[in-house]
């Protein structure tokens, strides 16, 4: 059986069914079927108008976000493809504090439906910081594929990791 980190906590079955798939040689071609095209967002301005663009339409309320950014630096290694920084900095007397989120470079090329969930994990921290009940519903507010989308974004950075991008 090979290494399968990324579906760790999910149930058995459904784990042996992604097995099989990199078994028969057929998880490439599962994957292709379901997400045929990757997106077309490849700068950090669009990036960042797609994040405003869900902000705008479920988080008005939460604090101002300064920056989206794709950044190689964040490495699959750590098992992150995105991040959410709170930095607060004293300028003058006054204490400024900006959100800022960095999304894995890996995600310039996938299908457009698992760089949104990544940034919907994002977004979601700006108002609930840990990964509890409340930020789960969150995340599924502003997708509501969430769950199923996450899934199959880790069967694909099981494939990622063993045979590189199919993008």
């Amino acid at each position: 059986m090979s290494e399968l980190k990324y579906l760790n906590g999910y149930p058995e079955d459904l784990i042996q069914q992604i097995q099989t798939l990199i078994d028969q040689d057929k998880l490439a071609a599962y994957l292709l079927n379901k997400y045929p095209v990757s997106h077309d967002i490849k700068s950090d301005k669009a990036l960042y108008e797609l994040a405003m663009g869900f902000k705008n339409s479920y988080l008005k309320k939460s604090g101002p976000l300064s920056k989206v950014i794709f950044d190689s630096k964040i490495s699959l290694k750590q098992q992150a493809l995105g991040l959410h920084s709170y930095i607060s900095r004293v300028q003058g007397k006054k204490l400024k504090a900006k959100n800022e989120i960095r999304i894995a470079s890996v995600l310039k090329n996938v299908p457009k439906e698992f760089l949104l969930v990544i940034l919907v994990h994002e977004l979601a921290h700006l108002k609930e910081k840990e990964h509890n009940k409340a930020f789960y519903k969150l995340c599924k507010h502003m997708e509501a594929q969430y769950f199923q989308l996450e899934f199959d974004l880790r069967v694909y950075l099981t494939h990622y990791d063993s045979h590189g991008s199919l993008y």
